[in-house]
């Protein structure tokens, strides 16, 4: 695996971290003074950052309802993050305080963040790994003492692949996650995209992208095309891939007209 398009393993609080940055986006307090005078410059140069980081926290909260509502009660999120700021364990178990959470995510900081917010949580923790290593992560010792592979999963995939190059294959990496899922599973996914953007929206894009790369944080942005061929050996659940807050809305406030076409999301049945 190449490291293209990640930033460092190692802790280091000088230099801004995207999963931070997207904390901080989201109004969290995990985050450092370098993530936060990263994330203010990206906002100035392109305003909508937060708005989409809160499209995409919204459209992984409405999922995970979705899979509640399926008989879903365990839960593997890729790219997690720091799990705050109405993350996937606190939707679940506001509802099923059995529901089980795996979180993965490579960087420090969210690790170190995560393993102290769920100590006393024993249906929930983290794994710091590559998202592109589906072997060690579905085989991990936390993984498989939470997660009942038997029993129909729910696999989060969200706002992450956007930093998985095409040099690491993100369709082979979905579905060598997808063959592993027991029949009756989902998997969710989104991504950025300015396919559908206008020309303004275009240049922000470019934009963002190019002010990630300063960061050492390599962003990809694709088209519906290319997002639609990772659901491949799923039945696709209405309405398809739309735009993130086209995806089953809980009610018109969640609507962002300059955001909106700047996100897509889905969810495949096993």
């Amino acid at each position: 695996m190449s490291n293209h398009g990640y930033g460092p393993r190692e802790l280091d609080l000088d230099a801004p971290s995207a999963a931070r940055a997207y904390d901080y986006y989201l109004g969290g307090a995990h985050n450092f003074e370098p993530d936060r005078r990263f994330a203010d410059e990206v906002r100035a140069m392109v305003p909508w950052v937060a708005n989409v980081a809160k499209l995409n926290r919204s459209f992984l909260q409405r999922v995970v309802r979705f899979y509640l509502d399926r008989g879903i009660t365990q839960f593997i999120d890729l790219g997690s993050g720091i799990p705050t700021v109405g993350n996937v364990h606190e939707v679940a178990q506001a509802r099923d305080p059995e529901a089980a959470v795996v979180y993965v995510d490579f960087e420090p900081v969210a690790w170190h963040s995560a393993q102290t917010m769920l100590a006393d949580n024993p249906r929930a923790t983290i794994i710091q790994a590559d998202v592109r290593d589906p072997a060690g992560i579905l085989g991990h010792p936390d993984t498989r003492r939470l997660i009942d592979f038997s029993r129909p999963v729910g696999l989060l995939v969200v706002g992450v692949l956007l930093f998985v190059g095409p040099e690491d294959r993100p369709a082979e990496l979905v579905a060598a996650y997808r063959r592993e899922l027991p029949p009756g599973s989902y998997l969710a996914l989104s991504h950025l995209t300015d396919e559908d953007a206008d020309p303004a929206l275009r240049a922000d894009v470019e934009r963002l992208i190019a002010l990630y790369r300063s960061a050492n944080e390599h962003v990809h942005s694709r088209t519906r095309e290319e997002f639609a061929s990772w659901f491949e050996g799923t039945e696709l659940v209405s309405p398809g891939v739309t735009f993130l807050p086209d995806w089953r809305p809980d009610s018109a406030e969640e609507r962002d007209d300059v955001a909106r076409p700047l996100g897509y999301g889905g969810v495949g049945r096993v």
